[in-house]
């Protein structure tokens, strides 16, 4: 049985540089937990395989700043992973809501390829619905966007702060699992890191006191639309 998941709560982005970035993530260390993924000052890898329509509905949604968006994506953690998250991210209003799926490795790499009858497996609606909406819009495989994240994260009202760096992306290639894709393109400055706080109802006062210097400039960049520089003209972040 896939792992279903189902999480709705507030999500901010803001740019930061780099000695801004150590400089917080020191003092958030003092404060919350690192996730235990996290391996010395290095965090870990994060790689995401985009779907889009036929016609790109989503990019093009995103760069409009419509209010209710989605991206679908495929999420692994490894080129070694047994598994990957098939996640749908939707904006609703100030919130997202991300509704994800473990789909096997075998069926990972069949999507990667465009296929998504593998989705019927599933007993669950929330695979019917993936397939539904992929086949009758005859998604693709679109683009790889890979980067390093240092994660904290607070059980008190879902609170997860992130910063990633290291942005690349590779929009030659599907090849989810592969260990070195070929044609990565830095997607960002590499002296740019980003910021996002994530949190239901409220964010804890001692937390958004850390924050406060750090989050003046909030931002609505996109990894997904990043990744589509030289295929839609995506900016580089």
């Amino acid at each position: 049985m896939p792992t279903i998941s189902d999480i709705l709560r507030t999500e901010k982005k803001y740019p930061l540089d780099y000695l801004d970035a150590r400089k917080l993530c020191g003092k958030l260390n003092r404060v919350l937990q690192p996730d235990p993924h996290c391996a010395g000052t290095d965090g870990y890898l994060v790689r995401s395989l985009y779907f889009d329509s036929y016609d790109n509905e989503d990019y093009f949604d995103k760069a409009a700043g419509l209010e209710n968006r989605k991206k679908i994506r495929l999420r692994i953690y490894s080129p070694d992973d047994a598994f990957a998250k098939l996640e749908w991210k939707q904006k609703q209003g100030a919130a997202q809501r991300k509704r994800s799926m473990t789909v096997s490795r075998d069926h990972a790499q069949r999507m990667a390829q465009g296929s998504y009858s593998c989705l019927l497996e599933y007993d669950d609606p929330l695979a019917k619905q993936f397939y539904s909406v992929m086949r009758s819009r005859a998604y693709l495989p679109r683009s790889i966007v890979e980067y390093r994240r240092y994660a904290f994260a607070l059980a008190a009202n879902d609170t997860r702060i992130t910063l990633d760096s290291r942005l690349r992306a590779c929009e030659a290639s599907s090849a989810l699992f592969s260990q070195e894709l070929p044609f990565y393109y830095p997607a960002a400055s590499p002296s740019r890191v980003t910021l996002e706080v994530k949190y239901n109802h409220f964010l804890l006062s001692y937390i958004k006191e850390v924050l406060s210097p750090y989050i003046t400039a909030e931002t609505a960049s996109s990894k997904y639309c990043a990744s589509r520089r030289y295929s839609l003209g995506g900016i580089t972040l």
